[in-house]
């Protein structure tokens, strides 16, 4: 595996990997570099059978604050397409991932670095974290549709415009997060959560993330048909015995503690 500059790689023997932001000097700000090492990242974990669930962190006190606004102030005219190119190529790879992505978040992640966590499958918090669109006071437009999809439309507006801190408990209670934990457990329950991933058919994960994409914009039956199609396709595969098999096992072994009274 490529050795990065701006992030850090560790890899779990349960099947997951921890990506790190590491540019804590600078909280963690998106630079083009950390942008271009997050894609080439995600691209190379992608084809690797052994990974099942990607873990996105920016450590403990910090997600990411954001695009870096010295970087940003600096470009020229010529640049600028490539380089918010780049930030959709970033942002896009990450969201199509076809593995389970779920972001720790401790600390700030604001303007960039809320538009990384949103694009992750699942996003748990500490209780210091503080979500923000700041971007309106300098011009620019936040990522709006990501948002819209996990809090709709009324309040992702309010979010976009308004560009109101969000302490992690608000943002548990309007559904932008999925968990909120004290921030010394932070990397523990979202390990817990990759390893409990990270246990099931790497495939039937990838059709739940395909479908949870997929739906919200179909007709109600189209939906259904698709959804009983890729059924189909996953009770037609042989790992499905295994799996079945391996849950038949464990009851029985549940049901005899029950009656030993162990």
């Amino acid at each position: 595996m490529t050795t990065y500059k701006t992030i850090l790689l560790e890899y779990r023997e349960e099947g997951y990997v921890i990506i790190t932001m590491n540019r804590p000097g600078e909280l963690n700000a998106l630079s083009k570099d950390m942008r271009l090492e997050l894609t080439d990242c995600f691209t190379q974990l992608e084809g690797d059978p052994s990974v099942k669930t990607i873990i996105l962190t920016g450590g403990d006190f910090v997600f990411s604050a954001g695009g870096d606004i010295k970087e940003m102030s600096a470009l020229p005219d010529s640049e600028i397409e490539a380089y918010f190119r780049s930030i959709f190529v970033c942002l896009r790879r990450i969201s199509l991932f076809p593995k389970p992505v779920i972001a720790a978040v401790g600390g700030i992640a604001l303007g960039g670095g809320f538009n990384l966590a949103v694009v992750c499958d699942l996003i748990v918090a500490s209780e210091n974290a503080i979500f923000g669109h700041p971007e309106l006071r300098l011009g620019l437009n936040p990522l709006f549709n990501p948002i819209r999809r996990l809090v709709g439309m009324a309040k992702a507006k309010e979010i976009a415009l308004l560009g109101e801190p969000i302490p992690a408990n608000e943002a548990l209670r309007i559904g932008l997060v999925n968990k909120v934990v004290v921030p010394e457990k932070l990397l523990m329950e979202v390990e817990s959560m990759a390893r409990e991933i990270s246990r099931r058919s790497a495939k039937a994960t990838e059709v739940v993330k395909k479908v949870s994409s997929m739906v919200p914009h179909l007709e109600v039956g189209a939906a259904l048909s698709l959804e009983f199609e890729l059924s189909t396709f996953l009770f037609s595969r042989p790992e499905r015995k295994t799996y079945m098999r391996e849950f038949l096992i464990s009851e029985e072994m549940r049901k005899r503690r029950r009656r030993t009274g162990d």
